[in-house]
């Protein structure tokens, strides 16, 4: 498995090597190394190779920039991701290498971005090794999300990327019908051999946690956001939507927890100043799963504040099962696979209308009743359809239509 994130703190890949490790297969995972990690070990059967990271621009621009600014940015990113996908393919090429020529492998599974691991891939192939792509990212659309960008010559370049992922790989896997029917259109694949495989949670994040004494202590409706925290993930839609529910709507009895990392951090708390909410608002960064587990269970309202983009409208976001599976009740925009995943555990407004978001978080901070009834909805839905062990049967299906004489 090539990754370019940590593991195995990448809940997706740390699933997905688990349940086929449990299924018999041996794995190996090639990622990025993270401070205090080792550069090669064993976790929970699966041997982890390490590269370290290399970031050559910083590519998050502030909450509000001028045309300069985003142009800058945008010249500064794309060479920083050229450098940098570079790098990290060339590493994966030759560490595969290594591994093949030590231990031997079958499959290389290719978990984008970036779509340029089908590089990796293709000289395996030609021996007879098998390629899997796992979609995570519409890396055309993330482009297009994050960068506020039109369908130019880059966009046209990353569709050929992907498309060269999507017809190479023996099979693919997507997260979701969206993402499948891209597989299906975009890379004119059959659709048989397309597998959707939804995020989930996992058993860990199944399970009751008690809640953080220090957040309970403070007698105030706890709000709670985990997820990655870049531009396109609209954490400041969030910070702008809190700025509407403290002085227009006059509401100082809420705290809000945002757990996660990312390029956007600083420039959020410097955004968290500027609105003066910063006493009603924490950005925690990482945060251990303790804690996290911990958070999420003190929280009474959980919110999802991505925007409408084209990245957002189709895609699913782990945090969202994970919010039903603490039974929690959720404040989100209404895209169309949020909408699919949460159902009525979400109250759903108009996309990107921070003061919709900021009366929807109002209307469940005054009704204790409805947050229980959309909470025990969403904590159902997950045990019975959405959780990891039910969601990874088609990762099973997946692998053993590669090898279906084993």
């Amino acid at each position: 498995m090539l990754v370019e994130s940590a593991y195995p703190r990448d809940t997706r890949v740390r699933n997905e090597a688990s349940f086929l490790t449990a299924c018999g297969y041996t794995i190996f995972v090639i990622c990025l190394l993270e401070p205090g990690q080792l550069r090669c070990e064993m976790v929970d059967g699966v041997r982890v190779y390490r590269l370290p990271r290399f970031e050559l621009f910083k590519k998050a621009a502030s909450p509000n920039p001028g045309w300069a600014e985003l142009l800058l940015l945008k010249v500064k990113s794309f060479l920083g991701y050229v450098v940098e996908y570079g790098y990290f393919t060339a590493a994966c090429f030759f560490l595969s290498v290594y591994v093949f020529v030590r231990y031997g492998f079958d499959v290389i599974h290719a978990h984008n971005p970036p779509d340029t691991l089908f590089l990796v891939a293709f000289p395996f192939k030609l021996i007879g090794k098998k390629f899997v792509f796992d979609h995570h990212d519409l890396c055309p659309e993330l482009y297009m999300s994050r960068y506020g960008a039109q369908k130019s010559f880059l966009y046209k370049l990353l569709t050929v990327f992907e498309w060269f992922c999507l017809k190479s790989a023996d099979i693919t896997i997507a997260t979701n019908e969206s993402y499948k029917r891209v597989h299906v259109q975009r890379g004119k694949r059959n659709p048989d051999s397309v597998f959707v495989v939804r995020n989930g949670p996992d058993k860990l994040r199944m399970s009751r946690t008690p809640p953080s004494p220090r957040l309970r202590s403070m007698n105030k409706c706890i709000l709670g956001y985990v997820g990655w925290i870049n531009p396109q993930d609209g954490v400041d839609y969030l910070l702008r939507s809190l700025h509407k529910l403290l002085y227009v709507l006059k509401r100082e009895d809420f705290y809000c927890v945002i757990m996660g990392n990312g390029d956007s951090v600083e420039d959020l708390r410097r955004l968290a100043r500027e609105l003066q909410i910063e006493s009603h608002v924490e950005l925690t960064g990482f945060v251990s799963e303790e804690d996290l587990r911990a958070n999420l269970s003190a929280a009474d309202i959980c919110v999802d504040p991505d925007p409408s983009s084209p990245l957002n409208d189709v895609s699913t976001w782990i945090k969202i099962m994970e919010y039903m599976a603490c039974e929690k009740p959720i404040v989100s925009f209404d895209l169309k696979e949020t909408r699919v995943s949460a159902q009525d555990a979400a109250l759903f407004v108009p996309p990107n209308d921070e003061l919709a978001f900021a009366n929807a978080i109002a209307k469940l901070m005054d009704d204790p009743a409805l947050r229980e009834k959309m909470g025990r909805f969403g904590r159902e839905r997950v045990e019975k359809e959405l959780q990891w062990s039910v969601v990874s049967k088609n990762l099973r299906t997946a692998y053993q239509s590669l090898f279906p004489k084993i």
